[in-house]
């Protein structure tokens, strides 16, 4: 199995937002730790494969899985991956890739393997444990925002904290970007008072009406949300989530968040 290198640029700009390593003791300072660079190769293994964290190989050389989790765990108790992802957003408002001209948001369900913290019963899955993922994107399908609940929380209490979680994108002179000027949704956001208050932030709400016919016309809009919720459940982990702890699924997800920016950063850059 082929290990996945991270890129050279990628890596560039992960290294200075990880935490500095504790010093070493002089005398008897035992093994030498795994790189970071190894420890991420390592997490980027599972994340996109999907293997426990005990059946990482170790001949690769990314150290033990253990150790890879508690890299993950430390990079996210540090914020890391918030950073990243707040970094690659300007990248791509710099570039001109980011479009906030309009904003869709949906969610996605997974199931949830020994529940824990944000679960709850999957109403579309026999109330069997699970998740949500809240995705927020632009008009090109840039993960801006994401949020992690359990499976039973309707999309709507989701709409506001959405837009509260998107970081302030720079990247360009002036302002930084906080909010789009559109939202679309789907039915599953229908609510006069979250339009209201949508309106009073600036945002032109574009929601669909619950208990009216199909084919409201937004699938044209909306489309770029499933497209992007489709790349994310590229990343096997994230389709079925094996985490009791919230907070490494959430590393998890904000790491995947993070890579598809890269993507669609690089897959303009590069020449054909």
């Amino acid at each position: 199995m082929p290990a996945p290198i991270i890129d050279d640029e990628l890596w560039a700009l992960i290294e200075p937002l990880l935490p500095r390593p504790k010093p070493r003791r002089k005398r008897y300072p035992g093994r030498l730790p795994v790189s970071d660079r190894a420890a991420l190769n390592g997490i980027l293994l599972v994340l996109k494969t999907g293997m426990r964290w005990n059946h990482l190989p170790t001949r690769l050389g990314f150290g033990s899985g253990a150790t890879c989790w508690r890299r993950l765990h430390d990079w996210q108790q540090a914020g890391v991956w918030g950073r990243l992802h707040g970094l690659l957003l300007d990248r791509l408002r710099e570039s001109g890739q980011l479009d906030f001209s309009y904003a869709a948001v949906d969610s996605s369900s997974v199931r949830a393997v020994g529940a824990g913290p944000k679960t709850g019963p999957n109403p579309t899955d026999r109330a069997r444990p699970g998740s949500k993922h809240h995705v927020l994107v632009d008009a090109n399908g840039v993960p801006v925002g994401v949020i992690l609940t359990g499976a039973n929380r309707n999309d709507v209490t989701q709409l506001l904290p959405l837009v509260d979680a998107i970081p302030p994108i720079r990247g360009t002179r002036g302002r930084p970007l906080r909010k789009p000027k559109v939202i679309y949704a789907d039915r599953g956001y229908d609510s006069d008072s979250h339009r209201r208050r949508l309106r009073e932030r600036g945002i032109r709400p574009v929601i669909a009406r619950r208990r009216t016919e199909h084919g409201s016309g937004l699938g044209k809009f909306r489309w770029v949300v499933e497209r992007t919720h489709s790349w994310l459940h590229g990343f096997r982990r994230l389709r079925i989530r094996f985490e009791r702890r919230s907070d490494i699924h959430e590393a998890f997800l904000k790491l995947a968040c993070s890579l598809v920016c890269w993507n669609i950063f690089t897959r303009t850059q590069r020449p054909f």
